[in-house]
C-alpha cells in the first residue's frame, strides 16, 4: 500500500471459498488496476474451516477492519468488496455493533459479489460438513436476518450477482438487497449478464470492468 504522507483511500477485498478453502494469497487479482489509481489494496485473511468457527471467521474480519484504521489513520475510506463466502462476511460487517470495538471503520462503500446472505439452507448441505454450524449460528451469522438502520453516514452498497449464478445465490441477492433497501440503506443490484460464479470476481482484474470502476470511485 501508499505510504506517503498523503491520504489514500483503500480497497479492502474477502475472499470466498465457501468458508473452508483459499486464502488471501488467492486475492491479488484485483489490485494492479487499483493500485495504479493510487488506491491501497488490502486482502484479509481469516481462519477458514474445519479449523476456524464461523462465529470466529466474522470477528475477525470486524477486527481486521478495527487493526486497519488504528495502524494506517491516512486511510481516507474503506471500500470493501468481498466474493461469495467473502461477500457474506463483509455483509456481515455492515451489521457490526462497532461501539464494542475501539474504533468505528470509515467505510464509504460495499461491493457483494455472488454472495450468500442467509445460512440457514446450507444446514443440510455438504458445505456444513466443515463447518458444523448449528441453527443457532446459522441464524446468527445471516446477514438478512440482521440488517440495521442505516445511520445518516451509511455506506452505498452494491450487491453484484451473476445471470448463471445458482437460483439460491440469485434469490438470496435479491432479498438481502431488498432487506438494506427497506431499512433505508442506499443499494443498488447489479444483475451481470454473459458471467458466472467465478469469472465474475475473476474479471475484477480487467481494467475496463464495471466492479474495477466501482473501486475506482474511492478517488473522487
Amino acid at each position: 500500500p501508499p505510504l506517503s504522507r498523503a491520504a489514500f483511500p483503500a480497497l479492502v477485498y474477502i475472499h470466498g471459498g465457501y468458508w473452508q478453502c483459499l486464502s488471501k494469497d488467492d486475492s491479488g487479482f484485483a489490485a494492479p488496476p487499483l493500485v495504479s489509481q493510487g488506491v491501497a489494496v488490502v486482502a484479509v485473511g481469516y481462519d477458514i474451516a474445519p479449523a476456524g468457527h464461523m462465529d470466529a471467521m466474522v470477528l475477525q474480519v470486524r477486527r481486521s477492519l478495527v487493526f486497519l484504521t488504528e495502524q494506517h489513520p491516512r486511510i481516507r475510506g474503506i471500500y470493501l468488496c468481498g466474493h461469495s463466502a467473502g461477500a457474506h462476511l463483509a455483509a456481515m460487517v455492515l451489521s457490526t455493533d462497532w461501539t464494542e470495538f475501539r474504533v468505528v471503520p470509515d467505510i464509504k462503500g460495499t461491493v457483494l459479489v455472488s454472495g450468500l446472505y442467509d445460512l440457514e439452507p446450507l444446514l443440510d448441505t455438504y458445505v456444513n460438513d466443515a463447518l458444523k454450524m448449528s441453527r443457532e449460528v446459522a441464524q446468527r451469522n445471516s446477514p438478512v436476518r440482521h440488517v440495521t438502520p442505516a445511520v445518516p453516514a451509511a455506506c452505498e452498497v452494491l450487491v453484484a450477482v451473476a445471470q448463471h449464478d445458482s437460483p439460491e445465490f440469485r434469490r438470496q441477492s435479491q432479498e438481502y438487497s431488498q432487506a438494506l433497501r427497506a431499512a433505508g440503506w442506499s443499494v443498488s443490484l447489479l444483475d451481470l449478464a454473459g458471467v458466472d460464479h467465478f469469472d465474475i470476481i475473476e474479471r475484477l482484474s480487467e481494467d475496463s470492468y464495471i466492479l474495477t470502476q466501482v473501486g475506482r470511485r474511492a478517488k473522487v
